[in-house]
């Protein structure tokens, strides 16, 4: 995107996969929109539709609830990344077992068309084109979509299995006003 903020940092698109099974997970991922939509230099734009996700990898753990959300911001993807993780920890995120079970868990998967690799924060996410449970729901949100260095969206999810992602047309996410 060519605007830029009065900052004159470039405002950018970015994507963002929220995931939830522990707690009421409904309640954790609007707590983590409505959380995002106060953070300055960062406009909640989209919700996708929720859906229920079977859990990959990890232990045996209950079905997650998982949305995509579209922001516009200024923030750079660490920033982004650690506004990210502080939602999480004021959710009662704790990172016990890898891949268990979470009240909340928030990828960064785009930041614009950035691709950055560093030790605190990878973008595009590293595992983003291969989860059915993050393309479902972007794609919804945003059919265009395209993971740099991997391709559209729509075409890395056509290679997917999607059967472990459920819509829940029963559960809405809803935009801070």
């Amino acid at each position: 995107m060519t605007s830029t903020t009065t900052s004159k940092r470039p405002l950018r698109t970015a994507a963002l996969a929220r995931g939830s099974n522990e707690g009421d997970p409904l309640a954790m991922l609007q707590g983590a929109v409505d959380s995002m939509a106060d953070t300055p230099g960062l406009t909640v734009t989209a919700l996708s539709p929720v859906y229920e996700t079977d859990p990959v990898g990890g232990p045996d753990q209950p079905q997650f609830l998982n949305a995509v959300v579209l922001v516009e911001t200024v923030l750079s993807p660490r920033t982004l990344l650690e506004r990210s993780h502080a939602i999480e920890e004021a959710f009662g995120r704790e990172r016990r077992e890898h891949w268990g079970p979470r009240t909340l868990d928030i990828d960064v998967l785009v930041v614009g068309d950035q691709v950055v690799v560093h030790h605190a924060v990878t973008v595009p996410h590293p595992r983003a084109h291969e989860r059915a449970f993050v393309l479902v729901p972007w794609h919804d949100v945003d059919p265009d979509a395209s993971v740099p260095g991997r391709g559209p969206v729509s075409e890395l999810l056509a290679e997917l299995d999607r059967s472990g992602v459920q819509a829940r047309t029963d559960l809405v996410l809803e935009l801070p006003a």
